[in-house]
């Protein structure tokens, strides 16, 4: 369905065809006009050009200022597909995120915009503090929880990187010219690769694979990686359930449940 938006207008002119592009924001846009096409989003970060420089999304071809202080990024919009569940195990993934986690650029630049180190202590607060807020008594969450308590001193890791902390398939771009992406930035922080890592490695990857996937990304398999994968799961695991259950998605809330259910059965000790 073609939209018209004003600001968009401005911008364009009236001969560009407008389309939302989904995302929770509601601020970014498919233009077209003849066999020109744009995605376009308000008020990205500046982090978005060093990803651009890098290689890591589609290339920004512009940025500009609205009178009203907002700022507008065009990229190209690329034609190529979404990977699919069964492409995550696939070198060029290990590759591109191992390219992420030691891009000193990107950290450079996540740091200059004053983004703080995400620990594990500061996300068991956040958690904590939700379930007290909302008033969850589910056996599971506190057994998670408790878990998760009498890990901290065994997952700490000092080495921080940049993360984008959402690596689901859905996220990553191939295009037809076999370049791949990693779109969808918004969440990005600075923490521990493992909470990347983790969710690749648990979600889409059989543990048998696990070793040599990780072998393409250039690390080794080591207990205390284990251990920091399986408490960034779990969080990230309670995260997603307690999301849902504030929106009052109840299906997806209780596919996190059941996930959940699993990990506890399957304690990394």
């Amino acid at each position: 369905m073609k939209l018209k938006v004003n600001w968009l207008e401005q911008l364009l002119g009236s001969d560009w065809e407008v389309y939302p592009a989904g995302g929770s924001t509601g601020d970014a846009y498919f233009a077209q006009i003849e066999s020109q096409k744009l995605f376009l989003k308000r008020n990205s970060s500046p982090f978005l050009a060093v990803l651009s420089a890098e290689g890591i999304v589609p290339k920004l071809i512009w940025t500009k200022r609205m009178e009203n202080g907002d700022v507008i990024t065009a990229q190209h919009c690329l034609n190529g597909r979404e990977l699919k569940p069964a492409d995550m195990k696939d070198e060029h993934v290990a590759a591109l995120l191992h390219k992420i986690h030691h891009s000193k650029e990107l950290l450079d630049m996540l740091k200059r915009l004053g983004k703080q180190p995400l620990t594990p202590n500061s996300i068991l607060e956040d958690l904590k503090q939700t379930i007290i807020f909302e008033q969850i008594n589910v056996p599971e969450i506190k057994q998670a929880i408790v878990y998760l308590e009498n890990q901290l001193e065994h997952v700490q890791y000092e080495e921080k990187v940049v993360c984008h902390c959402d690596v689901n398939h859905n996220n990553w771009l191939l295009s037809d010219s076999n370049q791949l992406y990693l779109i969808d930035w918004d969440g990005a922080m600075i923490a521990d690769p493992a909470i990347d890592i983790g969710v690749l490695l648990y979600w889409y990857i059989d543990k048998e694979d696990w070793e040599q996937w990780l072998n393409q990304y250039g690390l080794e398999f080591t207990e205390h990686l284990q251990r920091r994968m399986y408490w960034y799961v779990m969080a990230q695991t309670l995260t997603l359930i307690l999301w849902n259950r504030t929106r009052n998605n109840l299906k997806d809330m209780n596919i996190g449940l059941t996930f959940l259910h699993g990990l506890l059965n399957n304690k990394c000790s």
